[in-house]
This record gives C-alpha cells, structure tokens and sequence, in this order.
C-alpha cells in the first residue's frame, strides 16, 4: 500500500515538473522568436506569404461561422427582450456580445482549430524529415526563417480576423432582425451605434484578439518545434495545440475581462 503511494506521489511530481519544464521551454522559444524577428521584419514577403496561409486560408470558415452566430444571437436575443418589451435593443445585444467577447474569443478557437494545426503539423513534418537540421547546418537559423515570420503572421491577422468575424456577425443578426422578425433598420442602427463605445468596446476587443493571437501562434509553433519527430509524435502535438490553445484563450479571457472591467 505504502509502495502505491510512493509511486503515485512520484508520478504526480514528475508530470509536474514536467509541465514546468515545458512551460519554461515555451518561454524561452518566445524569447528568441521575438529577439530574431529582425530577419522575418526585413524580409517581410516571408510573413505576407504566412498572412495569406493562416488569415486569408481561415476566412471563409471565420466568415460562415460569424454569419451563423450573429443569426443565433439575433433569435435568442429577441426571443428574451420581448418578455421586457425591449425587442428594439437586439442590434445593441448582438453588437455588444460579439465585439466584446465572441468575436476574439470565437475567432481564436476557430484559428486554433484551423490555422494553428497546420502550423504544428507543418514545422513537425519539417522536424522529421530534418529541414530544421539542414537549415541549421547551412547556418540559417531556423527560429528566424521558419518561426519568426509564422508568429507575426499569427499575430497581424488575428485582430482582423476578429474584426471581419464581428462585422459578418452583426449582419447575421440584422438580417435576422430586420427582415425576418420585423424590427426596425432605423432603431436597429441607431441604438447600436449610441450604445457601442469605441474604447470600452471596440478597443478592448482588439487588444484581446491580440493577446489570443500571441498565445495561440506560440503555441501552435512551440508545439511543431519541440515534436518528437515521428507521425505519432506530430499528430500528438497537433492536438496539444487545439487543447493548449483553446485553454489559453478561455483563461486569458476571464484575466483580461476581469482586467478591462476593473480599469
């Protein structure tokens, strides 16, 4: 019995210590992606060609999910404003919901479900069939040539991708709204923009799209760089990424809300 115990404790620590191994490695990966940056700045085509693999590629499912989710909101907020007698508020409900907390948040899952495995999967492959270990040998650094230019990327078309998702969601809700449930387009537009506030709103959710941003392109290509180099290895860490990214976000969610509301 003692002997299970023993072992137990000594499981629970070793996973622990693990856990803070990597969490330190991940640390010092962001380090130098950002202290190497210079290469991927000056060379800027490589991280346009990024920006159209992970933005541009990403729109349409970014777009269709927007369109779904302002229809949803735009239903289930008429449906409780008119126990209050309220019904004429929906557009400020679906504007206020999707620019404050479902479009970064939304945008970051569906980009870490997409764009973020195919950046893992990619950087592993590269791994395993030792690109990385030729670039090193030809003295190309590989964090500034193959990780640099994919972080910026990461990072430039997060806050658009947010912000293409929460304008594609308030017209999900108009067109739910105005044509189908007879609210009026004037009070729909009206109330939306005096209740929506530039800093309190729109501001606070760019920053966060960038913060997501940041977190889940470090994941994502921490996760591909420290892959083991095996198929088995690489599609671990593409899930390592789904589920590492989406904590991430939902987490640096509520600090950053918490934050902004205390500010």
């Amino acid at each position: 019995m003692v002997d299970r115990i023993v072992k137990g404790l000594r499981l629970i620590g070793h996973r622990v210590i693990d856990r803070i191994w990597r969490l330190g490695s991940a640390a010092r990966f962001f380090l130098y992606a950002l202290v190497l940056s210079g290469e991927s700045l000056r060379r800027f085509h490589l991280t346009i060609r990024e920006i159209y693999f992970t933005g541009v590629l990403s729109l349409i499912i970014i777009l269709v999910s927007a369109l779904f989710v302002g229809m949803v909101l735009g239903l289930q907020g008429y449906n409780t404003l008119q126990k209050y007698g309220s019904s004429e508020a929906i557009g400020v409900l679906v504007a206020l919901s999707l620019v404050r907390e479902l479009g970064p948040v939304v945008t970051a899952l569906l980009f870490a479900g997409r764009a973020g495995t195919a950046i893992t999967a990619e950087i592993g492959l590269m791994k395993a069939t030792e690109q990385l270990s030729a670039m090193e040998m030809m003295a190309v650094n590989p964090i500034a040539r193959v990780v640099a230019p994919r972080f910026w990327a990461g990072v430039i078309s997060m806050p658009l991708l947010a912000s293409l998702f929460s304008m594609m969601g308030v017209f999900g809700g108009y067109l739910v709204a105005v044509p189908l449930l007879g609210i009026d387009d004037g009070a729909f537009w009206s109330q939306m923009q005096a209740s929506v506030d530039f800093r309190e709103d729109v501001v606070n959710g760019v920053i966060k799209s960038c913060v997501f941003g940041v977190a889940c392109t470090i994941i994502a290509l921490f996760e591909g760089y420290d892959a083991p180099p095996t198929a088995e290895g690489v599609s671990r860490a593409t899930t390592r990424t789904v589920v590492n990214s989406s904590l991430a976000v939902l987490g640096l969610d509520f600090v950053l809300t918490s934050f902004m509301i205390s500010v």
